[in-house]
């Protein structure tokens, strides 16, 4: 849970960092709205190249390219995205690739059933 202002820009800095180290070349911070609560968010850096592999969408969630530029992709369905731009994250299977260092906020929320 972030109940102090998380400095994005810092933040950014240091998971380029990290990613730029890691054998993944992908680094990411995790912020909860709650414990156990189906709100949360992802930055997530990830090296020009790299990519999360195709995976299903297991809620509603958006993406927000905070620097560099990736690629949404989902079935037949493509965006190419710079800083500053945000959109909704289809509800199928999509997956995400860094066209230059990047670093992105995910926004999730869980769904759950009633």
């Amino acid at each position: 849970m972030a109940d102090t202002p998380a400095a994005l820009g810092s933040l950014a800095d240091d998971l380029l960092s990290r990613a730029a180290e890691a054998s993944s070349g992908r680094a990411t911070h995790a912020f909860h709205a709650a414990p156990k609560g189906v709100l949360s968010q992802v930055v997530l850096a990830l090296m020009a190249g790299q990519h999360l592999s195709e995976h299903e969408n297991p809620g509603e969630a958006f993406l927000h390219v905070l620097r560099g530029r990736v690629r949404l992709t989902a079935g037949d369905d493509s965006w190419e995205m710079g800083a500053g731009e945000l959109i909704a994250i289809p509800q199928h299977r999509h997956a995400l690739e860094a066209l230059e260092d990047s670093v992105v906020v995910l926004t999730m929320a869980r769904v759950t059933s009633l």
